[in-house]
């Protein structure tokens, strides 16, 4: 078998199709490589700037560009936010990444990926179509009549999300992934008298943490090279909801900072001496026990008590095993709607199955099995065995076959109900022994690390913080 060989390997390919902007300079700052993406970036024809030192195209010196200042101390350039002018006279604001290479230990060149910053945050935070009319807050989004659900803990967690809609104070809703964390809290934000008013979720566990600061609290000009006065997130949320989701993803420097928010009622842009006074009402989410978190170091027990004025308890669907029947009925006949399938039921043997099931995954587990059966059936009203999800055998039992599943699952095996619990641990548990051996691959170097795992770097990113894993560590 052939063995893979990074010296030999031809990367040119990847390089060119990547959506970042890849420039490639030699140790004298001439450029030997520079990508499409760069080019759409800079308007610049890749074939018109080979060859041409890097001072020649772009309106820096040695001191001021990136790839300069990393062939001169030899060291890599890490998530720094940078501002130059094109050719063109175009202003262009873009998050950096510069890594010198080296040929036996002697210094090459350089390496430049570049992300375009206003992009990035457009793709951070722009809603996907079907979720855009929640997010402005118009007639779009989840109300408590979405909430479905007979669970008395299910029940009691709906009933304090009502009896709190219409308060000011902040909201926790603490529950596993996949438990409909966003939904609650899009339904306490059309419940309130802000409903007509903006609702802003962030994902903090999406954004890397150089951007996060910047992002919540907004910039103002000349606080980093090339940052403008713009807005953050608790401004543009001002007088609506802004949702805080995976809060203990937060680096605790910036929670320090939100504390400081919250308790003033007031928010100061970066770089900016002036405060700008807030109405904002407050939902923050957790994936696990708060008080857990607490210990574990990962959210301040101060700011627990300020976000956690109402904490909701979301049960997982384990936890609420009398809704799982409700539910499926309910996904049946959406996706029958959306899909335009004639199924109405479930197979008995299915729901057996469905009812002693661990659901690691939640809600959001059962409706995706739920959807991607539907889009097996081409004729007959009924999901069999056969139109599940393959994975859904093997994690129950090791194995992809219906029957060999099927066949215990018809009340006599007692250790079935523990088998998803397990399941999860040592899902958990590869995941971070994938993730470790990556880094020490990639020495620390987190985009490669993605690349080899076949992840996005904000995947990784989110990853990381769930499972605490420090990515110093793994660095030279």
């Amino acid at each position: 078998m052939a063995q893979l060989d990074l010296v030999k390997l031809n990367l040119e390919p990847v390089l060119s199709s990547m959506h970042e902007g890849v420039i490639v300079a030699d140790a004298q700052g001439v450029i030997q490589f520079y990508n499409d993406t760069q080019g759409e970036m800079d308007d610049l024809d890749p074939q018109e700037v080979i060859g041409l030192p890097l001072t020649d195209i772009y309106q820096l010196d040695s001191t001021t560009s990136l790839i300069h200042q990393c062939l001169h101390t030899q060291k890599p350039i890490r998530d720094v936010t940078f501002f130059y002018q094109t050719h063109l006279g175009k202003q262009i604001n873009i998050l950096s990444h510069v890594h010198p290479l080296f040929d036996n230990g002697e210094l090459v060149g350089a390496i430049n990926f570049s992300k375009d910053y206003q992009l990035l945050e457009k793709i951070i935070f722009d809603p996907p179509p079907h979720k855009r009319s929640s997010v402005d807050g118009k007639s779009g989004g989840y109300r408590f009549k979405d909430l479905i659900g007979k669970d008395s803990a299910f029940l009691n967690a709906v009933r304090m999300a009502k009896m709190s809609a219409s308060s000011p104070s902040p909201i926790m809703i603490c529950g596993e992934t996949g438990t409909g964390k966003e939904m609650f809290a899009q339904a306490i934000h059309h419940q309130g008298a802000r409903k007509n008013r903006p609702f802003i979720p962030v994902n903090c566990a999406a954004i890397p943490e150089t951007l996060l600061e910047g992002i919540l609290f907004g910039t103002s000009r000349g606080v980093f090279t090339g940052a403008i006065d713009k807005a953050g997130l608790f401004e543009k949320a001002n007088s609506g909801t802004i949702f805080l989701d995976e809060l203990d993803s937060m680096p605790l420097t910036l929670q320090a900072k939100l504390l400081r928010v919250i308790q003033e009622k007031k928010v100061r842009k970066l770089g900016s001496l002036k405060e700008t006074g807030l109405d904002v009402k407050i939902i923050s989410s957790v994936s696990r026990p708060p008080m857990e978190i607490v210990q574990h170091n990962r959210l301040r027990m101060d700011l627990f008590y300020r976000m956690g004025v109402v904490t909701i308890m979301v049960p997982p669907l384990r936890e609420r095993r009398e809704d799982i029947d409700l539910l499926c009925r309910y996904f049946v006949k959406l996706y029958s709607r959306h899909l335009n399938r004639n199924v109405t039921k479930i197979s008995p043997k299915i729901k057996r199955m469905f009812n002693r099931y661990d659901w690691p995954g939640n809600v959001r587990e059962l409706s995706h099995c739920i959807e991607g059966s539907m889009n097996m059936i081409l004729k007959g009203n009924t999901i069999l065995p056969r139109h599940l999800p393959p994975h859904i055998f093997s994690f129950i039992r090791g194995t992809k076959d219906p029957d060999t599943v099927l066949a215990g699952w018809d009340g006599s095996d007692a250790k079935t109900a523990a088998t998803g619990l397990e399941l999860r641990r040592q899902q958990a548990l590869s995941e971070k022994k994938l993730i470790s051996k990556s880094l020490k691959r990639t020495s620390g170097h987190a985009a490669r690390a993605a690349a080899l795992m076949g992840i996005s770097p904000q995947s990784l990113n989110y990853k990381l913080k769930k499972h605490g894993i420090n990515l110093k560590a793994y660095k030279p």
